[in-house]
């Protein structure tokens, strides 16, 4: 029996294949039809691209920035699978001829490693860490579709929906969480033709078992062992050890930046994030930070200046409901600004970064009660675009979006929306 998941059978020849999968790939384009030889897997992504309207010719979008990218993946699960995979799949990848990619249940691009000329090659069509490649953003591909189906999967050169993409084939397992199913995410190895194998396919699923298997070993994830609260609070607050502290201010800046720091900070690194280009005497820095460890003790450690123990902070929970597309979540937590009386160039930045991504989503995805739960915040009554989104987008008697708009107007000496 034909596995339907391998992209050729025994004996088939790569080029003539080719040939055929790209000609029933044009005509599907053209009327929708899928003719044979193509198999059903590749069949229904391509229904599936298509009435997403996925790219046919572009490069898959970037989703995650490098900040947010590197607060996601740090939290994700599969981090910790890593090491697995870079021992049963790292030989191959950086061979000159493959790519290993690890995505999330979104297909978002969490790690892609290999050697450096592949992945260059590989950049043109945005096969990076921090885009994405589920169908709906990049049409058939390995990853997306193995995620899709929720199996493992081969997609071979013209399988691919977007056409830019069909020089590559590639082979792709899910992955789950053994002890809830829940889908964390798919592995994949990314080549030429010759990945078009049983063997390819066979070593991806084995790698995936592998990997469940290491995950399996871990404890359950349990509550923070320390926890800092820097949302809509001028003096944050360090729960730890069964105790909530409440921190000055500038040990309150301190903290946060060291909790988002894990690697450690310099003092020179350490006073630029807190005092910028001013003039601040070495011991003065010092002087803050002895103060901060007789309160926090042993968590505070020096040479470099880091926490000696993970400390999650409410900003870095919304970054990552931000960066996982749950934007309920993310306002639901988002409490207030940053720190919203510091004035240090680090935690000025951090608090910018966070609200305007806010803003962006809820702009983004105009809806009303959202737009509705953002407009009624100190943080955006007085934000006319959100207003005018508002005003658009609210039921036809609910005048109160237009008088504000109309009003926020007149306030800021701009027209009217009608003239």
């Amino acid at each position: 029996m034909v596995n339907p998941w391998l992209a050729m059978e025994s004996g088939a020849d790569p080029v003539e294949r080719t040939r055929t999968v790209r000609l029933a790939h044009e005509e599907f384009l053209a009327g929708g039809a899928v003719a044979r030889p193509v198999r059903q897997v590749v069949a229904d992504s391509w229904r599936r691209s298509a009435s997403a309207r996925a790219t046919l010719d572009g490069p898959a979008p970037i989703d995650l920035d490098e900040p947010e990218l590197r607060a996601y993946r740090d939290a994700h699960p599969l981090a910790r699978a890593m090491p697995v995979f870079r021992d049963l799949l790292g030989t191959i990848a950086h061979d000159g001829a493959h790519l290993l990619a690890v995505c999330d249940p979104q297909g978002r691009l969490l790690w892609v490693e290999g050697h450096p000329g592949v992945r260059r090659h590989a950049e043109r069509m945005n096969f990076v860490a921090g885009a994405r490649w589920d169908e709906r953003h990049a049409g058939t591909n390995a990853p997306g579709t193995a995620l899709a189906a929720d199996h493992a999967v081969q997609i071979f050169a013209a399988e691919h929906y977007n056409k830019s993409v069909q020089k590559w084939t590639c082979a792709a397992a899910p992955l789950h969480d053994l002890r809830t199913g829940r889908l964390l995410g798919a592995v994949d190895i990314t080549g030429g033709d010759h990945l078009a194998s049983p063997h390819s396919l066979a070593l991806v699923q084995a790698t995936a078992r592998a990997a469940e298997a290491h995950l399996a070993t871990y404890p359950e994830r349990t509550a923070p062992a320390a926890h800092l609260t820097v949302l809509a609070r001028d003096e944050a607050v360090l729960t730890m050890d069964g105790r909530s502290l409440r921190l000055g201010p500038r040990h309150s800046e301190i903290m946060l930046l060291l909790a988002r720091h894990p690697e450690g900070l310099t003092g020179d690194q350490l006073a630029m994030l807190l005092y910028g280009e001013r003039e601040v005497r070495p011991v003065t820095l010092r002087a803050e930070l002895s103060r901060l460890r007789h309160v926090v003790g042993p968590l505070l450690d020096s040479r470099p200046y880091r926490l000696t123990r993970a400390v999650e902070t409410d900003l870095a929970q919304v970054e990552t409901e931000l960066a996982a597309g749950d934007l309920t979540a993310a306002l639901r937590d988002y409490r207030g600004p940053l720190l919203p009386l510091s004035e240090a160039p680090g935690v000025r930045r951090l608090r910018s970064v966070l609200e305007d991504r806010l803003r962006r989503a809820v702009l983004t995805q105009r809806d009303p009660e959202t737009l509705r739960l953002w407009a009624d915040t100190p943080w955006g009554e007085h934000d006319l675009e959100i207003w005018e989104a508002l005003e658009t987008t609210a039921r036809p008697q609910d005048r109160r979006a237009s008088r504000t708009a109309t009003r926020l107007r007149t306030a800021y000496d701009l027209p009217s929306a009608s003239s």
